[in-house]
């Protein structure tokens, strides 16, 4: 909850205090410890975060265009717009 939340001292004060209150939470001591290490360890916590759920593709290119049909069989089909959309992956770093 702490690392989602990415939450600032003061949220991660808020939080702990709420959980030492909870029947089958934490002591006091265990709180002490869980906010030194956020405190020394958030930075690093939330990047390794951040790239656990980033893909490792990334977008290169990408062009897009809007075509109308001017002539088909059937009448009603006729000015339809169609969206082509063209996007090129590469591997981050590459």
């Amino acid at each position: 909850s702490i690392a989602s939340a990415d939450m600032d001292l003061n949220q991660l004060e808020a939080f702990l205090t709420a959980q030492t209150k909870k029947q089958g939470g934490i002591t006091s001591d265990q709180a002490a410890v869980i906010a030194k290490f956020w405190k020394n360890h958030r930075t690093q916590i939330h990047e390794s975060l951040i790239n656990q759920s980033r893909w490792d593709n990334v977008l290169k290119n990408m062009n897009w265009r809007v075509d109308l049909k001017a002539q088909l069989r059937h009448i009603d089909q006729i000015n339809t717009p169609v969206a082509i959309v063209e996007m090129e992956l590469g591997k981050n770093g590459q």
